[in-house]
């Protein structure tokens, strides 16, 4: 009885999602860190076959966050303890300073920028200004960026984030004022997808949590082993994820279990993307692999310089990856082939922002990256 119930509830709320999705990652804007809610990283544009670098701009220290923007404007976090926007032309709109680095990426959701820092501190900024709405604070490093939900009666609008106190929060993005929390076993680093009427998230517990959005009342949680370091993207009654001993995952939320794993890879802490029929992800191994969505098989592995830190990004028929080589890559969906590569010299950990004939990203060298089309 359990399973029919979850099944119809996803089912009906599953089908709502698309709009949301595809309108968060769409063309111009790259609002969170994955594109869309349930951190599928991908987008619906198609790119072209070389970028030129059009500008950098310099931080204080290294920039671990992924970049987030609009149609205007580009947000992302510094570990010299600010959050910076800058317009498109790489310009200092503002910055946000506070004594604590900032390794999670930004939420931008109406007209607010969401992020959490190492202090254990969300904050909750006026995305023209950077002044500060409301913060809410935990007892444990916020490490992974925020996800948004409606309220049951859809009149509200939530984030949800983990924190190194164990628990995942809820939180009203108007007032800052605490919803519900869950407590898992450990510490929680990724950041939660959203899959209909739950949120589903590893964590270093070992254990892969489904947790109802509304209630925050545990509905399930599945036994990896050994803890996820990373974010899972989720695709209809499926998750996608990698843990740290090198296996990746394919779990089949409606009977909850296994449906296929790829083993001996290296760690994984990237986060997966996800189309149709294809699964990428990067590993510190050095490679990058794409699996038959399916059934797990290996399509292909595209191997860099140096571990990958960075996770991927499908924008149709290309998937951008960073890789802490130093490099941008551009490579062929189909077959992994190379396309494009430009060598920053620095290591990337942060994942790029990828729009209509741009991709963003920061670097160890406490630079921001602007790359455009080439138009000769």
């Amino acid at each position: 009885m359990k399973h029919k119930i979850f099944k119809s509830i996803v089912i009906i709320l599953i089908s709502t999602l698309p709009n949301i999705t595809i309108a968060q990652s769409y063309f111009f804007n790259w609002s969170s860190y994955r594109g869309n809610q349930a951190l599928q990283g991908v987008i619906n544009t198609t790119l072209p076959n070389s970028f030129f670098l059009s500008w950098t701009f310099t931080t204080d220290d290294i920039i671990k966050s992924s970049a987030v923007t609009n149609r205007d404007n580009i947000f992302i976090g510094s570990d010299d303890g600010c959050v910076y926007s800058l317009s498109r032309k790489g310009e200092l709109n503002w910055k946000f300073e506070t004594e604590t680095s900032f390794e999670s990426s930004p939420l931008l959701l109406d007209n607010t920028i969401f992020i959490g820092s190492l202090e254990g501190i969300m904050f909750a900024l006026d995305a023209e200004t950077g002044k500060e709405k409301w913060r809410f604070e935990t007892e444990g490093q916020i490490s992974a960026a925020a996800n948004w939900i409606y309220s049951k009666d859809k009149n509200n609008k939530y984030i949800v984030f983990g924190s190194y106190d164990f628990f995942l929060y809820c939180i009203d993005t108007q007032t800052g004022d605490l919803i519900w929390k869950y407590e898992t076993d450990n510490y929680i680093n990724g950041t939660p997808a959203i899959n209909g009427a739950y949120a589903v998230f590893g964590g270093c517990d070992g254990f892969l949590h489904l947790v109802n959005i509304f209630t925050g009342v545990f509905f399930a949680k599945i036994d990896i082993g050994t803890y996820i370091a990373s974010s899972v993207a989720v695709d209809g009654y499926y998750a996608y994820f990698g843990n740290y001993d090198g296996t990746f995952y394919c779990v089949d939320l409606y009977n909850q279990k296994i449906k296929w794993k790829f083993e001996d890879a290296g760690s994984f802490v990237s986060s997966p993307s996800v189309t149709e029929d294809k699964v990428i992800i990067s590993s510190q191994n050095k490679n990058i692999y794409c699996f038959n969505k399916a059934d797990g098989e290996l399509l292909w592995k595209f191997k860099t310089l140096k571990k990958n830190d960075s996770s991927p990004v499908i924008a149709n028929d290309k998937v951008v990856i960073a890789s802490d080589d130093g490099r941008i890559y551009l490579l062929k969906l189909n077959s992994g082939e190379k396309i494009w590569s430009y060598e920053i010299g620095s290591p990337i950990f942060g994942t790029p922002a990828v729009m209509k004939n741009k991709i963003i990203i920061g670097a160890h060298d406490g630079k921001i990256y602007s790359f455009n089309k080439k138009w000769f």
